[in-house]
């Protein structure tokens, strides 16, 4: 079992993304739902405890989070929502579960990740 985290940056301001729409799911199940707080994380992810080998889809509206920003976006925009589909693999025998830290760097037109510590 392994536990979750995850920290949006917004690459225009240079800041962290407050106020960002997140979504877990599995499959078609929706695990969490919230919004980045002022560091631009998802702190209440914790609630969820332990999370099963498997797969999962965090989605991040950003489109919503720049207009509000005030950031010109075309419509639709290039990025609207960015889906990142990622596996939570089972302990190696003899090792606990371990964290998985997804974060997002993001920007109208472009994104990146990289499982983090």
């Amino acid at each position: 079992m392994s536990s979750l985290s995850t920290h949006v940056l917004d690459q225009v301001s240079g800041r962290p993304a407050v106020g960002m729409s997140v979504t877990l799911w599995r499959g078609d199940t929706i695990l969490f739902a919230g919004v980045t707080n002022e560091d631009g994380r998802c702190p209440e992810l914790k609630s969820l405890g332990e999370l099963e080998p498997g797969s999962y889809r965090l989605e991040f509206a950003v489109a919503p989070y720049f207009r509000r920003e005030g950031v010109e976006l075309s419509d639709p925009p290039f990025l609207d929502t960015v889906p990142i589909a990622f596996g939570i693999a089972a302990p190696r025998e003899g090792r606990t579960g371990s964290h998985y830290h997804v974060p997002l760097l993001v920007a109208p037109f472009a994104y990146s990740t990289y499982r983090g510590s």
